[in-house]
């Protein structure tokens, strides 16, 4: 009987402490991104970011198309429903992984594409892959971009994921 309890307790104590370790990355936001990732030397992939459609995705939700398409869909403000804010923001719904420095008008930011950041977000950290891997980093593929890039988007065009990320491409120089 004893050791059923014991046994118990252990795994009790191992997905404890591995779902209390999932939940503790946060979403930081993308001027935590940002301090690392806007010189020219790193690859600039903020200001890359910054000129995309995925920039101004929580913006584009306030303009006339979008609101007369809401309207059609029965949305009164596609800035405030889940139906539309779960692919032009980054983790909506996600709310208790917010960190304080996390803005949903941020549109479609690099956590959305890369995993939560406050773990991986240290420059010790990021030196290394594997490390930031580790850590929460999460190197987005085709599978991750078709969660709204898919036919139940109301204005879907068909998704072309080499050509589409082509257009969003920000790697790293390679160190000399």
């Amino acid at each position: 009987m004893s050791r059923k309890i014991l046994a118990f307790s252990l795994l009790a104590v191992f997905v404890f402490s591995f779902t209390a370790m999932a939940g503790d990355y946060k979403y930081v936001g993308v001027n935590k991104c940002k301090t690392c990732h806007k010189s020219k030397k790193s690859g600039n992939q903020f200001g890359i970011w910054k000129e995309t459609l995925h920039a101004k995705a929580y913006e584009t939700l306030a303009s006339d198309k979008s609101k007369a398409k809401a309207k059609e869909l029965g949305i009164d403000d596609p800035q405030k429903s889940e139906k539309c804010l779960g692919c032009h923001t980054t983790a909506y719904g996600k709310d208790k992984q917010w960190a304080k420095s996390y803005k949903l008008s941020e549109g479609v930011g690099c956590e959305s594409c890369h995993g939560p950041g406050s773990a991986y977000k240290k420059m010790k950290i990021m030196k290394n892959r594997d490390d930031a891997v580790k850590n929460g980093l999460m190197i987005p593929d085709e599978k991750t971009c078709v969660n709204c890039h898919n036919p139940e988007n109301p204005f879907h065009k068909e998704f072309k994921f080499d050509e589409f990320f082509k257009k969003i491409a920000h790697p790293t120089p390679e160190k000399k």
